[in-house]
């Protein structure tokens, strides 16, 4: 459901930008492009580093609390760095995202483990 239309979103977004994402390390893309089609599908936090930085740029899709509902977790997206690749997760994210839709085949080959969790007092942060 695009954002601005009735009723709750389906899931939302996080997206890494921070040293290596979003910067100009990552050629070929237009980084601010990328958050506004995603922003027209979720809402979409924008996060400093994941630590997966050689996977740039990183996409997380989290879960609705009816896909949470569903066993759903956040799916972790590699190498998100064309336009078709984003519009794809566009595209699951306005089906219902983890638990509720299945995705494009094609994301299969940009999903990734997350990397493991940071201690506690991490300087990993939100940014918006």
């Amino acid at each position: 459901m695009p954002m601005g239309s009735s009723g709750p979103a389906p899931c939302r977004v996080t997206v890494c930008r921070d040293c290596c994402c979003g910067s100009p390390k990552v050629t070929g893309i237009d980084h601010a492009g990328q958050l506004e089609r995603l922003r027209q599908a979720a809402p979409v936090r924008v996060s400093r580093c994941l630590d997966a930085c050689e996977q740039a740029n990183i996409v997380v899709v989290q879960p609705s609390a009816a896909g949470r509902a569903k066993g759903a977790h956040p799916v972790w997206l590699g190498l998100v760095n064309d336009a078709a690749a984003t519009d794809d997760i566009a595209a699951w994210v306005r089906a219902g995202g983890p638990g509720l839709a299945d995705p494009p085949a094609v994301l299969e080959l940009y999903s990734i483990r997350p990397p493991r969790r940071p201690a506690a007092g991490s300087s990993r942060e939100v940014m918006s």
